[in-house]
Parts: structure tokens; C-alpha cells; sequence
């Protein structure tokens, strides 16, 4: 009797199944190293068959194109080609989708529900919270070139007053005025710092993220740049801030950014890079690539495998014309001939549509030194020793040189011990560690920042 009640329920749990509606909101974690990813699919359906878009929040990143989504039967299959990820996963009874993540190569599970679900608790102690001791306000202005509005916030150290002010600027990514990633706030808490040592600091949206509109995944370093300008003159206008002494501080990408921007705007007084590239996009992003998977554990063999690969596609990219159409057909019949026997024809295509996109083409070919050598005014650089992302030696040196070469004598450069990309103490400096650090920033790093600053401005 129990088997035939057991066997009843399970047959109606099946029709159930069937009849569920997939359409709507499906909500879950990713369990990456280090922590946790949200990721939301938000699923469609017309007359043509399903489609889907996702949203990374932590990443600030939404409405990203699936490009094939098919569900039969139980079975759910999202596909972005261009990011290299594959979902697929089973509808249960209890209207959950289990199922596996993979993205260049590496899968995870991945269960999704309709349910809002919440974060398992993160410490984070240097995060700042409401009220603070300071004067904050919400506020857009328009970059009037490219048409579009930044939206960030302005914090002040009291609401009347002239002080120095620094605009942050994020690295590669989309990032929201937080520059938040894996749960941290990096932008957050140096804000937080340095208004409350007597500094102004502008903050805001990347184009095209969260309350800033525009097209992120078009856009170049350059067009960055350029909103980063708007910035400067949005601050000329505000009657609190100093107008003699505007700076900018620039992570990672944004460190190319800055001098990108000081070295046409004598409305900039100082520029701070933290983590900022010397080298030609190109060079750092293998140097990039063969630092991370040596501390992974990858043989030395199939590192300089990699390393000949990726820089043939490189060499490709950073050999093109401006605008040739015919970019990723190359890109794609030189990595099939280096490829071909590991890699699908889909896989190859989605990689060669990820390095020839107009953001990596641009950078590639970006050397910070042109740059760099057109910078007039105080420059602190400062480096993690065990920054893998953007090695602080070569980089470091580069930077230097660059600014010697054109005759700029106020530099300062300092590698910080034992301090990875996101300036947090760390381990080994591997992206893995980030999440699971629960510091944001470390002290010292934040310490050196505000008392540079304060010599400029005095």
C-alpha cells in the first residue's frame, strides 16, 4: 500500500512538472572559490520559442543576452557563446532547477529558484554604515560628447566649505560607484577614508550600469576617458569643491585612465594609480595570464603553450587596422589552427568574438606610456606586492620610466608588502582569495593614499 501511494504521488508530481511554466525570474548562487556570484535569468517566451537575458548584480552587469535558450520536457539549456558559459540543469517537483554552470571550461553547480533567495553572511567590518559623519549626495551630470548621464554620488566632509576633491575611476568591467565585487565595496571604503580626512571624493556608475545610462559593452578605454572628464567639469561647477585642486584616482584600468585624462586637462592637479598598468595591454595581459596559472599549479609546459597561442592572437589583433571587418574571421581561422583538435568550431568562436570585441582590441593595443609621458602634474603609482593581475615590478618601473621620459620629476612609486590587486592583505594574491578576505582595503594602502593627497592639496 505505502509503494502504491509513493507511486501515485510521484506520477503526480511528474504531470505537475510538466505543466509548470518556465517563464519568469529564476534566481541562484554561483559557489565560486573563494564565495558566492548571484546570478539571475529572467525567461521569456513568444510565438518564436523562449529567450532569456541574465544578470550578474554583484557585478553590477544586467540584461546580458542569452543567445540560445531551449527548454523540452525538464531540461533547461541557456547558452552565451560570447562569455563562454553554458547552463543546463532539470526542472524538479519541488520547482527548483538543478543544474551545472560551465564557463571556459571550468563548471560548477548552479540550483536556481524562484524564490528571492539572500546571500549566506559576509563579514565585512570596514564597510561603513549610515548615518555618516559627513555630507553625501546623489547627483548626474552628462557626458556631452557621447550623449549619455553618469550617476554617482559626491560626499563632502561637511555640506559648507571649498575643499580638494578625487574621482575614482574603476577598473575593466562593469562596475557600479562601489566598484563592488565578490561582496566588497573597495570604492565605498576609500571614499569613506578620505572624506572623513577632509577630501571630497565624486564616485560613480560605469556608462550603461545601474543608474548611469549609456552602452557599456561598446565602449573603449577612451570612451571612459571621457566620461571621467565630464566628471572634471561637472566638479568645476560645484561650489563647494577647490577648483585648484581636483585629482584623480584611478584602480586598475582606471590607472591607464587618469593619465588619459590629466594629460589634456590642466584642471587636473594630481592623478593617484593604484595597480595601473605600464605595459602595452597586450604584454600585461599575458604576463596576466602566466602569472595566475603559475600560483594555480599549471605546468610550466602548458603555460608556454598557452602563452605562444595567446600571443599569436594578440599579435593579430594589435597588427589590425581600425575597424576591420574582417578581425574575428582571422582571429578565428588562427585559433582553429591552434585549437582545433581541443576546441569545438563554437568554442573557438566565442573566444575569438571575446578578443576581438571593441573594448580587448582597444586595449590591447593601448600603451599607457604615450600617456604617461604627457603627465605634468604629481603622480603617486602604488602596487601590491602580490598583485598577479597587474605584476607591481615591470609595471611599476615602466610607469616610472615613462613619466622620467617626459620630464615629470613629482612621481612617487611604492610597492606595498604583502597586498594583492584589491590592496587587501592576502595569502598568494590569487582572484580566488578575494571574496574570502574580509578585508576590503588595507589600512596602510588607505593610510598612504590620504597622506600623498594631503601633501598636494595643503
Amino acid at each position: 500500500m505505502n509503494k502504491a501511494v509513493f507511486f501515485l504521488m510521484t506520477i503526480l508530481l511528474s504531470f505537475t512538472m510538466f505543466g509548470q511554466e518556465i517563464t519568469g525570474q529564476w534566481n541562484g548562487f554561483l559557489k565560486v572559490p573563494g564565495g558566492q556570484l548571484a546570478l539571475v535569468f529572467n525567461i521569456s517566451k513568444s510565438e518564436n520559442g523562449y529567450s532569456a537575458t541574465m544578470d550578474s548584480p554583484d557585478q553590477g552587469a544586467k540584461g546580458i543576452p542569452v543567445t540560445t535558450t531551449k527548454f523540452e520536457n525538464t531540461t533547461l539549456k541557456l547558452e552565451i557563446p560570447s562569455a563562454r558559459i553554458v547552463f543546463e540543469g532539470e526542472l524538479n517537483q519541488y520547482n527548483v532547477i538543478v543544474g551545472t554552470f560551465t564557463q571556459s571550461g571550468q563548471s560548477f553547480p548552479l540550483n536556481l529558484s524562484r524564490e528571492i533567495l539572500k546571500k549566506e553572511t559576509v563579514i565585512r567590518p570596514q564597510e561603513p554604515q549610515n548615518p555618516f559623519p559627513y555630507y553625501t549626495e546623489d547627483v548626474t551630470f552628462e557626458n556631452k560628447t557621447d550623449k549619455n548621464v553618469l550617476a554617482g554620488t559626491l560626499s563632502l566632509p561637511s555640506k559648507e566649505g571649498k575643499f580638494p576633491v578625487v574621482i575614482l575611476i574603476s577598473g575593466s568591467g562593469p562596475q557600479n560607484r562601489d566598484e563592488e565585487i565578490l561582496g566588497h565595496k573597495p570604492f565605498l571604503v576609500l571614499a569613506d577614508y578620505l572624506t572623513k580626512k577632509g577630501i571630497a571624493v565624486l564616485r560613480f556608475d560605469d556608462r550603461g550600469v545601474a543608474k548611469s545610462t549609456g552602452e557599456y559593452k561598446t565602449a573603449t578605454t577612451l570612451d571612459f576617458a571621457k566620461d571621467v572628464q565630464a566628471a572634471v567639469d561637472y566638479l568645476k561647477t560645484r561650489k563647494e569643491i577647490d577648483k585648484n585642486k581636483i585629482g584623480l584616482i584611478g584602480h586598475s584600468e582606471g590607472g591607464i585612465i587618469a593619465p588619459i585624462v590629466a594629460q589634456n586637462s590642466k584642471d587636473v592637479k594630481f592623478i593617484i594609480l593604484l595597480a595601473g598598468p605600464g605595459l602595452r595591454g597586450d604584454q600585461l595581459m599575458l604576463l596576466q595570464k602566466e602569472m595566475i596559472e603559475r600560483q594555480k599549479g599549471i605546468s610550466e609546459n602548458e603555460i608556454k603553450k598557452g602563452q605562444e597561442i595567446f600571443k599569436g592572437a594578440y599579435d593579430i589583433i594589435v597588427a589590425s587596422s581600425a575597424n576591420d571587418i574582417n578581425l574575428k574571421s582571422k582571429a578565428f581561422s588562427y585559433l582553429k589552427s591552434k585549437l582545433g583538435d581541443t576546441a569545438n568550431d563554437t568554442q573557438i568562436s566565442a573566444l575569438s568574438s571575446q578578443i576581438t570585441s571593441p573594448w580587448l582590441v582597444s586595449f590591447l593595443k593601448l600603451d599607457p606610456a604615450i600617456a604617461l609621458e604627457k603627465v605634468k602634474c604629481p603622480v603617486l603609482a602604488l602596487n601590491g606586492e602580490k598583485d598577479l593581475q597587474v605584476p607591481p615590478d615591470i609595471n611599476l618601473e615602466a610607469i616610472k620610466v615613462a613619466l622620467a621620459k617626459g620630464g615629470n620629476k613629482n612621481v612617487t612609486t611604492k610597492k606595498l608588502s604583502n597586498l594583492n590587486h584589491l590592496f587587501q592583505e592576502c595569502k598568494t594574491g590569487s582572484p580566488d582569495e578575494y571574496a574570502a578576505i574580509e578585508q576590503t582595503f588595507s589600512p596602510i594602502a588607505l593610510e598612504e593614499i590620504s597622506k600623498w593627497i594631503l601633501v598636494q592639496v595643503k
